[in-house]
């Protein structure tokens, strides 16, 4: 566990290398301190692909994280929109171990500076946030678990504006439809999985629309009498 003091200093040298890049004096990728952690990022995921159990992974990954937390808070402090490995890597990782508010915090940062994501990721920075936290979802749904509704749609909203495949798209818009269902929202659920389906036929809503639309004209919504 990273102890106060040393957090400390990494955040600091994280704003540092920041600063400086954005002052135009030496890009993060070669400043020693990132030099030093992505070593150590490099030798984790070295020991994430001696790991076949996806489970395992992911309780590996967490137990990693806290090693590059101030690493991070200081780049999002610094707002400098440097390119950065070891960021966009944290982000990823925020996701598939759940943290979906402290990658949240990533992905807006990189979404709004353009960031891409490192040479080993096929998918763009968009592509990848709006799709891994769509699956989130859909996982959390076949547990017969209640998604995060607030982080989903965050994610919904930051990705709005990014390109990315149509069927990725409607499973974003699927996930969200189900989750507005379950949180008793089955108007803008049906919204959702109508434009889920716009944007991919083979998107497997079109029995979801057909019950709620059956829901809605059964149980309407209650009228508000004259006068309050």
């Amino acid at each position: 566990m990273t102890s106060p003091a040393r957090r400390h200093r990494q955040r600091v040298r994280a704003l540092a290398a920041h600063q400086a890049a954005r002052g135009g004096l030496l890009p993060v990728a070669e400043s020693k301190p990132y030099e030093l952690l992505l070593a150590r990022l490099d030798a984790d995921m070295r020991r994430l692909k001696l790991i076949q159990s996806i489970e395992k992974k992911v309780e590996t990954k967490r137990e990693m994280l806290p090693e590059y937390a101030a690493w991070i808070e200081g780049a999002l402090e610094a707002d400098s929109g440097e390119p950065d490995d070891i960021l966009m890597t944290v982000m990823v990782w925020r996701i598939d171990t759940g943290d979906f508010h402290g990658a949240l915090k990533i992905a807006d940062y990189a979404l709004r500076h353009g960031l891409k994501l490192p040479a080993r990721y096929s998918r763009t920075p968009g592509c990848l946030i709006a799709e891994e936290f769509a699956e989130a979802a859909k996982k959390t749904l076949d547990d017969k678990r209640l998604p995060d509704l607030a982080a989903l749609a965050e994610a919904a909203r930051l990705t709005a504006e990014a390109d990315m495949p149509d069927e990725v798209r409607a499973k974003v818009q699927k996930a969200m439809g189900l989750t507005l269902e379950l949180h008793g929202q089955p108007a803008q659920a049906l919204e959702r999985l109508r434009r889920a389906l716009v944007l991919n036929p083979n998107a497997g809503v079109k029995k979801d629309i057909e019950r709620l639309e059956r829901s809605i004209k059964n149980n309407p919504p209650a009228q508000a009498s004259e006068g309050g």
